[in-house]
């Protein structure tokens, strides 16, 4: 698979789920291996090594498709270990109705704490063909399930819950928030099954299932959690098209984005906020359309076309300059400088510009909330790096580390420290970086 190495194998995802040790996986594929007439020498560090990249041979393949039930044409076609049952998601086929809304929530909430860390499971066609169906799903929606009244009081109080919990994610960062969201989508899932309500307060628990499921998947990405933050924005996604807010749905193909580009698959990304912006209501106001412009300047800048997102990046500065505060949508309440000069700097830095991608950054880091001034600092120490500050670059990945010490729980801010302390490899001897990277060291792994 391209992109970044795997911290978790799909095959390890797989044995975890079903419950078989490498022992005891390796007996089974010798086991069915002479059931078919093909002799295999599978053992325990044959399993690891799989696990650690190598790709079985042909035999073995065979072997465990026959024993997966995965039909052999289909696993050599799609190639290892992309062929391996782990990346069914309920969310990329159940119809676009109220039913089947429900249906990928409900199956969230009952397998969404799954970790499938280190891999993601929605990419390629699969992506591609949610994109897709969002852009055709009906609006036709079904009878709402009967059950007890759903009041508008209930419906404030989770929507008030859902805003605080925003806020303290902004603050402490989403790894130790997780379960609460997890918790409130469970709460609103319950009341969409069994409820009962009127029209206008179905509209509002879909919009609140499609925000409270953006929030858990984009906590769960911040934990580190990559795939389970996909399946969480599948869910968001489906919610926002129940409740007709097509807004809303162009900002989670956008979000979706940032996973699959993080993974290496970067034309996957532009395709992604490319779909969600030629779809999106003609009615978006500046202030949306700068950030989805400057997800696409993102989008464009790691895909190596350079000057297509400074054009990108032009547009969404230009829409950010014509806003006004009274139409900010409440699911973008949190966007603002910090996250257009976090963009503008990366996408100069990309391009060459380091001394004014260097300002950019300086300035979003100062104005960010706690856990995006932690992740940011490695942005800055990059580009100050670029720029020949060695003190300058360690002093902003310091000041990361402060906060991560301090108050913040984020594996994604811990990630970017660790992408820059590789970068200081020729400067090992040095007696600052050598303190840096043992402090680095020391910091918990789930912070």
């Amino acid at each position: 698979m391209p992109g970044e190495p795997l911290a978790v194998h799909p095959l390890s995802f797989l044995r975890q789920t079903r419950g078989w040790g490498k022992a005891q996986f390796a007996r089974l594929m010798q086991a069915h291996g002479r059931s078919l007439g093909i002799p295999l020498a599978t053992n325990r560090t044959t399993v690891w090594k799989w696990e650690q990249g190598q790709e079985p041979d042909a035999d073995a393949q065979r072997v465990l498709a026959d024993l997966l039930r995965v039909p052999y044409e289909q696993a050599r076609t799609e190639g290892w270990p992309r062929w391996l049952p782990v990346w069914e998601v309920t969310g990329l086929t159940a119809p676009w109705t109220e039913a089947g809304t429900v249906e990928a929530l409900s199956e969230l909430v009952g397998s969404g704490r799954m970790d499938r860390r280190g891999f993601l499971t929605i990419t390629g066609a699969a992506l591609t063909g949610l994109a897709a169906s969002w852009v055709d799903a009906p609006s036709a929606f079904a009878s709402a399930l009967g059950g007890d009244q759903v009041t508008d009081t209930m419906v404030s109080t989770i929507e008030q819950r859902i805003s605080t919990l925003r806020t303290l994610d902004d603050q402490l960062g989403g790894a130790t928030l997780l379960e609460q969201a997890r918790g409130d989508l469970a709460l609103v899932t319950g009341l969409l099954s069994t409820g009962r309500y009127t029209e206008s307060i179905r509209i509002r628990l879909y919009a609140l299932a499609a925000r409270v499921s953006h929030l858990t998947g984009w906590m769960a990405y911040d934990a580190g959690l990559r795939s389970a933050g996909q399946r969480y924005y599948v869910g968001a996604l489906r919610s926002a098209r129940t409740a007709g807010d097509d807004a809303f749905g162009a900002f989670i193909l956008a979000e979706m984005g940032v996973h699959v580009s993080e993974a290496g698959r970067t034309a996957e990304r532009v395709a992604l906020i490319s779909t969600a912006i030629d779809n999106a209501p003609r009615t978006l106001s500046p202030y949306t359309q700068s950030f989805l412009y400057l997800h696409k300047a993102e989008a464009l800048s790691r895909d190596g076309d350079h000057r297509n997102a400074g054009t990108a990046l032009n547009r969404a500065l230009s829409h950010w300059e014509r806003h006004t505060t009274e139409e900010n949508p409440d699911w973008l309440n949190w966007f603002g400088e910090a996250q257009l000069k976090s963009t503008e700097g990366k996408v100069l830095l990309r391009s060459g510009q380091v001394e004014r991608a260097t300002g950019s950054l300086e300035t979003s880091v100062k104005s960010a909330a706690p856990r995006d001034k932690a992740v940011r600092s490695s942005r800055l120490a990059e580009a100050r790096l670029a720029g020949g500050d060695l003190d300058g670059a360690l002093d902003a990945a310091n000041y990361g580390a402060d906060l991560l010490e301090s108050s913040v729980s984020s594996v994604r801010a811990v990630d970017r420290l660790k992408e820059f302390s590789a970068r200081l490899e020729p400067r090992k001897s040095v007696p600052a970086v050598r303190e840096f990277r043992e402090r680095l060291q020391a910091l918990p792994v789930s912070a």
